[in-house]
């Protein structure tokens, strides 16, 4: 049987998940593809630091150009994370001939059309399921799954961490400094949850998802990013009072070409599927002209859920190995990326303004939103609270809008006396 020899880059939370399926379910691996997985050489920071999964020492090295430039080595599985270094060392194993399977979302957002077409060049795959939602094959899904459809929209809960939080502050109407707190001390956020809270972790992925999907390059400008660090219990239970929950969510759509890609938090029907999906749990929904709506739902990230989604990468290149296509994947052809204008961009609205109580402002309001063609869904005013007996606050939800009316509206709420203040505006979905 031939023997396929495999190089770690790390070996941390997911590359010990990594060792323990390869060795423990050898026997599975070796019927699916006709091959022996044989885990030839790892590279560590410390070759004496205690680990999660016992490793022969001698495979160990704490130089990862020893694992690069090995002639035996088949395939590189780099899960060390990092960008710039690490892309260096990936463009040096593909210019070797060497299969590249990465979990790394920031290296393949950031620098994947580098590292494609290197692949391309080199007639190397280059993998990377595991860089967005954990244990989903939702990747794998939209290039051979949606092959023959033409997907219009993705929209997704992507980033655990976020859903974590909201989803404690809608459930026990706990603040988010509280929550967040809580978040780090289970480790389900880092010491420094910048990436996490203000949305960039999601916008990597929803780069991912949104190349695949549209077949198009984009980048992290391409996006309108915004985070849940602004997220207040007030809005959770305006969201509640009306029949929606708050999510964080990565939204990719293309209509006629022309494709818009945001990461917000958002306004979910309390009936969409996507309301429901709790705690660090993933979902994505994937919308295609022919087959409709489906949704993809797991866990999305932890060690044994990615690893998974590593070997299933592992197990794909060396079925390419053995057939002699490797390659193809990275080859696909692109199209032009089309942007849509924020005139072009169009969805319903929910806000909060804090306004003066007195006769006449309801009507001012929406003679605003008339004057930028904006009409009105649903308008509530709450019973005054006794804080401040002239003041009141009035949620709306638009009918469908532009991006770029709403956003007149908003500058003009800001010049007229009696909007107090706009304390909340959120996209809405479902």
């Amino acid at each position: 049987m031939k023997k396929i020899r495999i190089g770690m880059l790390g070996l941390g939370t997911v590359g010990s998940g990594v060792v323990r399926i390869v060795e423990g379910h050898q026997e599975d691996l070796q019927r699916q593809t006709g091959a022996e997985l044989v885990l030839s050489k790892i590279a560590v920071r410390d070759i004496n630091k205690s680990r999660k999964v016992t490793v022969d020492p001698a495979l160990l090295t704490e130089d990862p150009w020893e694992v690069i430039n090995d002639p035996e080595i088949d395939v590189i599985v780099e899960v060390m994370g990092g960008v710039e270094q690490t892309k260096e060392y990936i463009l040096a194993a593909l210019d070797k001939g060497k299969q590249v399977i990465t979990a790394n979302k920031d290296l393949i957002a950031l620098h994947g059309p580098e590292i494609l077409a290197k692949a391309a060049e080199k007639r190397c795959d280059i993998m990377y399921e595991a860089s967005v939602a954990g244990g989903i094959p939702i990747l794998r899904t939209l290039v051979e799954g949606f092959s023959s459809d033409r997907i219009t929209k993705i929209v997704g809960i992507v980033n655990g961490t976020t859903n974590y939080i909201l989803t404690k502050m809608t459930q026990e109407g706990a603040s988010y400094e509280d929550v967040l707190v809580e978040a780090q001390r289970l480790g389900y956020a880092e010491q420094d949850p910048t990436s996490d809270v203000e949305g960039f972790d999601a916008a990597y992925k929803m780069i991912i998802l949104g190349s695949l999907g549209f077949h198009v390059h984009l980048s992290l400008n391409d996006l309108d990013i915004r985070g849940i660090s602004k997220v207040t219990s007030d809005d959770i239970a305006s969201a509640k009072r009306l029949g929606y929950t708050i999510k964080l969510l990565g939204i990719a759509e293309r209509q006629d070409d022309l494709i818009s890609i945001s990461v917000q938090p958002t306004m979910v029907k309390d009936s969409h599927p996507l309301a429901s999906v709790n705690g660090v749990f993933n979902a994505i929904y994937v919308y295609g002209q022919a087959v409709g709506e489906t949704m993809f739902y797991g866990p999305g990230a932890g060690d044994m859920p990615t690893a998974t989604s590593v070997v299933a990468d592992l197990v794909a290149v060396t079925r390419n190995l053995l057939t002699g296509i490797n390659g193809s994947r990275s080859s696909m052809i692109m199209n032009e990326k089309k942007l849509k204008s924020d005139e072009q961009i169009v969805s319903k609205y929910f806000m909060r303004l804090h306004v003066a109580d007195k006769a006449g402002v309801l009507a001012k309001i929406t003679q605003i939103f008339a004057d930028y063609d904006i009409s009105l869904e649903s308008v509530l005013q709450l019973p005054n609270n006794g804080t401040d007996e002239q003041e009141t606050e009035i949620i709306i939800i638009t009918h469908d809008a532009s991006k770029a009316g709403l956003n007149k509206a908003l500058a003009k709420f800001e010049e007229i006396e009696v909007v107090k203040a706009v304390r909340s505006v959120y996209r809405v979905e479902g």
